[in-house]
């Protein structure tokens, strides 16, 4: 290497002759330098981002199973803090479109940073939330930045890969997405036991701060579109018709689906939904072109996707109940044997995503969806035969079904729209993931009852398995070869 790119200085050897020595501190300036100008590797891009999503999704299981303990702390009730999980989910569904727009007109890098940087605040102050409330509100507001940190990541790290790599860089973000909350439960819980939950979040503060030096030191900022105008009117309805379609799910399990308000809701989520229609059929520059659905991967991937979260996370809420009610598991048993399915999910996504990029997207799409209905009939034959090894088979394999599916589905959707739409267009498969998640978590469980008795169980996973069903259907209409929507005149503008 040229003298003038290498600092170093010179010094004496034992035998008196002049050496040069390296300046280990200018050394690494230089480095560092080096990696700020540019000189670096996509795979420099995903370790940060991957370092930021392990940082920011330890904590959430824990949370969850510690609801009782952090309740009792608080002096509050169980059944209210369940709030504590379902407000992040409406403040996602309602800013995470937005946040994704934003993105891709004033650039990711600048979104993530500054959804990071929230995160963290939120962090430090869940760890001193001083009662019930208090929690629910800084848990909601504390995932208003979390909508912008989701979909810029994503984006980050697609433009950063070629459309060829790009499936195998999403079987390292399945990796951790799905891997980083059964580390948190496994090391988390004793913690909790031993310490208490605001540990968690006060060791959470470091963590995320690291992850955010790394962030700011590697990423770039992304090519964007800084005329652009953002579309309120859009953002507004979008979010109105996905927080009424939520929020009937999440209260109509509770009081039931006829109660006025939620009849209220029923209503108002499909006309929000028609008016958003409208608005962006109308305006130049929409939140989400209406376009993109009439490109078969992109609306085929979103619908698959709905689908499997539906049947993952509804068995994932009804599994617990079955293991309990008739094979006699303690809470303790119940949360080793559940961790065993998101293990699997993760450690199987890296080598379904390099498997996937020599097979084809579409090919390992149908795969992972159609393990995912043979994991629901499983199941049903775990309830009716009473054979508790069945159910394990059946985690293991819903597992199996997500990692072998997500990150494949994940990328059509990318590799169909262009790079300056990257952050609206994952904003968009991830809100419709969190949907069909709540949709399943609430309507699964609803047909089960809380019943103790098998044919509720089998009712449940049978209608998992037929909406999983609908998902290989959607994945088998994903054309094998990648298509690109060209930018409008007005995009670029």
């Amino acid at each position: 290497m040229p003298a003038a790119e290498t600092p170093a200085f010179v010094g004496e050897a034992p035998g008196g002759d002049e050496v040069p020595v390296v300046g280990w501190p200018f050394l690494f300036e230089h480095r560092l330098t080096r990696l700020r100008g540019g000189d670096r590797s996509p795979w420099w891009v995903l370790v940060a981002v991957l370092t930021g999503l392990f940082a920011t999704g330890f904590s959430i299981t824990i949370l969850a199973v510690s609801l009782p303990k952090v309740a009792h702390d608080l002096h509050s009730s169980p059944e209210d803090l369940t709030w504590v999980v379902t407000g992040p989910l409406l403040g996602l569904a309602l800013t995470m479109p937005l946040f994704g727009k934003i993105g891709d007109m004033r650039g990711h890098r600048r979104v993530y940073l500054f959804g990071f940087a929230l995160f963290t605040i939120g962090a430090a102050g869940t760890a001193f939330a001083w009662n019930g409330p208090a929690l629910i509100a800084i848990r909601t507001l504390g995932s208003l930045p979390g909508a912008a940190i989701g979909p810029a990541s994503m984006a980050l790290i697609m433009q950063a890969f070629p459309e060829s790599d790009r499936v195998k860089a999403m079987g390292w973000w399945s990796l951790v997405g799905a891997g980083a909350p059964v580390i948190g439960l496994v090391v988390g819980g004793p913690v909790v036991g031993a310490l208490g939950w605001r540990v968690i979040f006060i060791a959470q503060v470091p963590l995320s701060l690291m992850a955010l030096a790394l962030a700011a030191v590697v990423l770039r900022e992304t090519p964007h579109r800084d005329r652009a105008t953002l579309d309120l009117a859009g953002a507004t309805t979008l979010a109105g018709a996905t927080v009424s379609a939520l929020l009937a799910l999440t209260i109509g399990s509770r009081v039931g689906y006829t109660n006025p308000v939620v009849l209220v809701l029923v209503v108002s989520a499909p006309l929000l939904l028609w008016w958003f229609v409208r608005i962006e059929g109308r305006t130049t520059e929409p939140l989400l072109p209406l376009r993109f659905f009439r490109e078969r991967n992109f609306s085929a991937s979103l619908v698959a996707q709905f689908c499997s979260n539906f049947a993952y996370m509804g068995g994932f809420i009804v599994t617990p109940l079955l293991v309990q009610s008739r094979f006699g598991f303690t809470v303790a048993a119940t949360s080793w044997a559940m961790a065993c399915r998101p293990l699997t999910f993760s450690l199987s996504a890296p080598g379904s995503g390099y498997l996937a990029a020599k097979v084809g997207e579409r090919r390992a799409g149908v795969t992972g969806t159609a393990l995912l209905v043979a994991s629901m009939i499983v199941f049903v034959l775990a309830v009716v035969t009473d054979t508790v090894g069945l159910v394990f088979a059946g985690l293991a394999l819903s597992g199996l079904a997500m990692g072998a599916s997500m990150p494949s589905l994940i990328t059509v959707v990318a590799n169909t729209v262009a790079v300056t739409d990257l952050g609206v267009a994952n904003a968009a498969q991830q809100m419709v993931g969190q949907i069909g998640t709540v949709a399943g978590i609430q309507l699964l469980s609803t047909i089960n009852g809380g019943s103790a008795d098998a044919m509720p169980f089998a009712a449940a996973y049978l209608v998992g398995a037929v909406v999983a069903g609908a998902g290989v259907v959607a994945a088998g209409f994903i054309s094998a070869s990648r298509r690109v929507v060209p930018l409008r005149v007005a995009d670029a503008a």
